[in-house]
């Protein structure tokens, strides 16, 4: 079996919601005056790109390229945590909807994160709630940082991390373009950088701040799910945990930071074999998951399980084990074996 925790769909109900914010499809993505950097080909109107991710062409994509099961996301461009809270509440709840909808299509094959309107933690909660008891979501879908002007260690979160703990789900966490929220000078973005770096800097800052934020010592249960690999975070974790001691006068973690490494999974999204190598000897076989950003500008070819040189039972943790009780899937509760032993529902996965 293979489980993707990190890919990304377009859906009718994420588009055309607001006259300034959108978000638009032009040839591209449009979101006010931000317009997504790509040098491919992409269909110029709104109704010709949706085609393009119906379930049908979806799942045939899923069978392509032999994976089981798939946790989709909206683009992490589109979230909108500048938005006015009104508006951001009602566009949570219309991708949500929408995302529910596609996902009813093959239940036993699509799943997804949920967004909420995380400038405003309490009406955040209460749109997860509704999201993962109402709609079947599996939890929280994130961006890495500037909630609406706040950071992860505020205060103000606290509801969102009880509701999170009460629902004992998990959130995934991935950067999102600062330059969304430049208004004017939304373009001026050198070469995509707030993107292609900006992402993982972002997301290094997320484990940075969650963990010397003292959430984790509050809230024990979290858990979290860092794209791109971590970002930056599991190749400097003993700097991290280093300075955290020696420098950062007011941190309020009462552990280690390395103490905190249970709560942090991190998807093979990196296009180096020999990073990925690294990332799994470094946070551990137990904290790895599948994910390939399926559909997104650095999307993979083959399984990126193949080149690890694991042994059977360490390949299978990463490509659905770990992942099953962190998303209470009904597998979770059979054998790796009576897994591998069920009727395949897609292709065979390459290698």
């Amino acid at each position: 079996m293979l489980i993707d925790l990190h890919a990304h769909q377009l859906v009718k109900g994420q588009f055309n919601q607001h006259e300034k914010w959108g978000p638009f499809w032009e040839g591209g993505l449009r979101i006010g005056d931000w317009k997504l950097g790509s040098k491919r080909q992409a269909p110029k109107h709104l109704d010709e790109m949706l085609e393009r991710w119906q379930p049908g062409p979806r799942l045939a994509a899923l069978d392509a390229a032999g994976i089981d099961k798939m946790v989709l996301s909206m683009p992490l461009h589109m979230v909108g945590y500048h938005y006015e809270r009104e508006f951001a509440i009602r566009y949570a709840q219309t991708s949500n909807d929408s995302m529910a909808e596609f996902c009813a299509h093959h239940p036993d094959r699509f799943y997804f994160w949920a967004h909420a309107p995380l400038q405003d933690p309490v009406a955040a909660a209460a749109e997860l709630e509704r999201a993962v008891t109402e709609l079947g979501a599996q939890g929280l879908m994130m961006g890495a940082r500037n909630f609406g002007g706040r950071e992860v260690y505020d205060p103000a979160f606290r509801p969102l991390w009880e509701k999170i703990s009460e629902l004992d789900c998990m959130v995934f966490v991935h950067g999102y373009n600062q330059s969304v929220t430049w208004g004017a000078k939304a373009c001026d973005d050198p070469f995509d950088t707030t993107s292609i770096v900006g992402m993982n800097v972002d997301e290094a800052l997320f484990y940075w701040w969650i963990t010397n934020g003292g959430v984790l010592d509050e809230f024990p249960d979290l858990k979290f799910l860092i794209t791109h690999g971590g970002g930056f975070v599991p190749f400097q974790l003993e700097r991290f945990n280093a300075t955290n001691k020696t420098m950062a006068p007011d941190s309020k973690n009462k552990k280690e930071l390395l103490e905190y490494n249970p709560n942090f999974f991190y998807d093979l999204d990196i296009a180096s074999p020999h990073m990925r190598k690294a990332l799994v000897g470094e946070v551990g076989i137990e904290q790895v998951v599948y994910g390939d950003n399926f559909s997104g500008a650095d999307n993979h070819e083959g399984d990126l399980t193949d080149d690890l040189d694991l042994a059977e039972a360490d390949r299978d943790k990463v490509r659905f084990e770990n992942a099953l009780p962190l998303l209470k899937m009904p597998e979770s509760k059979l054998s790796p074996a009576e897994i591998r032993g069920l009727k395949k529902t897609a292709a065979p996965a390459a290698g």
